[in-house]
């Protein structure tokens, strides 16, 4: 693994949208396929672009999009690359991701959309962060679950789940990845990207995440410089809030959202 990196599955989207819905399809640095969906049954009050975790892909996030859907926002749920129907074949955790979140927020702003959202979780949310600080995209509010402090944590924070010593083997491994990627993961800081995000941010985060820290979470937190609200769920694990306390976060999200 350490030689010749993590060979995941390709995920697929196995799950259609519910409502009628447009294939989009944005370039970046891949061809990236999204799913364009309008609000129901009322008049949008903006747009909600939705960003998938690690290993996933946009037919995971229609149960999220169909809360924002059935409050008025329009929806676009992205595929990332190397997910479901984008291009490419690699992930890089966030850090590459990040263009595409840029250039997906950029696809709405050139059709006349004048108040969008990002959404994202665990990975999305990396992205989201990463892409305003680097191309300072300006969304109305973002909404971010469960990012991580770095990428050198979250690497050692597998080798805990798997009880193996994190020391050498995370930095190893991390230092693989980022020649066999491109990119030099050391340098992969969502605490940091916190810096640069001013517009209103919505921090969510499980008590029970076995991957991300909350002292990860308290940190990226005190690093935004703009209208913030951190919201906990006791229960939660890592990126499993709608299926666990469904009620609440549809209310939270949806409360932060109409105040923006």
């Amino acid at each position: 693994m350490l030689f010749t990196g993590v060979d995941n599955p390709r995920p697929v989207n196995d799950v259609l949208p519910a409502h009628p819905y447009q294939t989009v399809v944005i370039n970046s640095n891949v061809k990236i396929e999204c799913w364009a969906i309008k609000a129901v049954g009322k008049p949008s009050k903006g747009s909600v672009i939705l960003f998938h975790g690690y290993t996933s892909n946009k037919s995971a996030l229609l149960d999220r999009a169909e809360v924002f859907l059935q409050n008025g926002y329009d929806c676009l749920l992205v595929d990332f690359m190397g997910s479901g129907g984008s291009g490419g074949d690699q992930t890089t955790i966030g850090y590459k991701e990040a263009e595409e979140a840029k250039d997906c927020y950029q696809y709405l702003a050139t059709t006349g959309v004048q108040h969008i959202y990002l959404y994202g979780s665990s990975m999305g949310a990396v992205a989201i962060m990463k892409a305003v600080n680097d191309y300072n995209i300006q969304p109305q509010a973002i909404i971010i679950e469960c990012p991580f402090g770095t990428m050198y944590e979250t690497i050692e924070a597998r080798f805990r789940m798997l009880h193996v010593p994190s020391f050498p083997m995370a930095g190893i491994l991390l230092f693989w990845g980022s020649v066999e990627n491109g990119f030099w993961g050391f340098s992969h800081c969502p605490v940091d990207d916190a810096k640069a995000i001013h517009c209103p941010t919505l921090l969510q985060y499980g008590e029970k995440d076995e991957r991300v820290t909350r002292r990860e979470t308290d940190e990226i937190y005190n690093n935004l410089p703009g209208q913030k609200q951190l919201i906990t769920y006791p229960q939660a694990g890592h990126d499993d809030y709608l299926e666990l306390c469904k009620e609440e976060w549809s209310r939270n999200v949806t409360t932060f959202l109409n105040r923006y």
